[in-house]
């Protein structure tokens, strides 16, 4: 079990008490590590470190050695199989590494997993179906009346008006669109608050929980977002559509395969762990042969 120690030896110096000033953070003390003899210098993992944003320096620490004894592992097992692999550029025309290009070469040697045949595909389709379905469109009237959360009194006014429209509306909802036109601060105002049809994602989280909440017809009380208060007219939910299995298909296979893929690797890592003599830091690791 890794173990890291915070250096208390040196005491308080009183001159720093007196001062007042607070003091500086005791120094992270951790283990050499090192993975079948070769040690991963302790800069390395420094530096690694700065891609592990962590709550304390000791987590920060472990993540980064983990990740720097995974590569070293990797590395050392595609130089002893002799894996040859040239630097590829990803789609930004950025090229690998020397060392990447070995890791990579390892596991598309090494880790070999089934494509995902068209049973499987459609068994993932079947019971995951709301993926593929296109999202409801609502169309929608509202009044807004306009006002600032931090003006307090013009909120308030703002949330008293809407408060007053949405009461007449309740006995003549006949009335939205001249009220609308009259009291709105929406540019939609001039087509009688009329929005045309929303999407999840096109209102502000206020407007669309009270949006999905009503029935087609139904007029919304007073709702509150950061543009003022909204009186909200809810004319037609059109449902979404599912998608045919073919249009989604490569879609599926694409992510069965990788998820596989991402399992599979897991598992080989897993197997150089629990074949290497890794010190310094614990990781879980397999005896038994990859299974596929």
């Amino acid at each position: 079990m890794t173990t890291l120690v915070i250096n208390h030896g040196a005491a308080k110096a009183p001159a720093a008490q007196a001062s007042g000033k607070p003091e500086p953070a005791a120094p992270l003390v951790t283990p050499q590590v090192s993975v079948d003899g070769i040690v991963i210098p302790s800069k390395a993992i420094a530096a690694e470190v700065q891609n592990f944003p962590s709550r304390n320096p000791g987590e920060g620490w472990l993540a980064a050695a983990r990740a720097l004894v995974i590569r070293e592992l990797l590395l050392q097992e595609a130089r002893r199989l002799n894996i040859v692999a040239e630097p590829k550029a990803d789609v930004d025309g950025r090229e690998e590494t020397a060392d990447d290009a070995l890791v990579r070469g390892l596991i598309e040697r090494e880790v070999r997993v089934p494509i995902a045949d068209e049973a499987t595909s459609h068994r993932f389709y079947e019971n995951n179906r709301r993926r593929f379905t296109s999202a409801a469109l609502y169309e929608a009237d509202h009044i807004l009346i306009g006002a600032r959360r931090d003006d307090g009194a013009s909120y308030a006014a703002a949330r008293d008006r809407a408060a007053s429209i949405a009461a007449v509306l309740a006995t003549e909802p006949d009335q939205f669109a001249e009220l609308a036109r009259a009291w709105s601060a929406c540019p939609s105002a001039t087509l009688g608050g009329s929005l045309g049809q929303i999407a999840p994602g096109d209102t502000t989280e206020e407007f669309e929980a009270a949006l999905v909440s009503l029935a087609p017809g139904e007029i919304s009380g007073p709702v509150e977002t950061r543009y003022g208060v909204h009186v909200i007219r809810l004319n037609r939910r059109i449902e979404g559509n599912t998608l045919p299995f073919e249009a989604v298909r490569e879609r599926i296979e694409a992510y069965l395969d990788d998820h596989v893929r991402r399992q599979a690797t897991a598992q080989y890592i897993a197997l150089l762990i629990g074949r290497a003599d890794i010190r310094g830091i614990s990781l879980e690791g397999a005896n038994s042969p990859l299974v596929q």
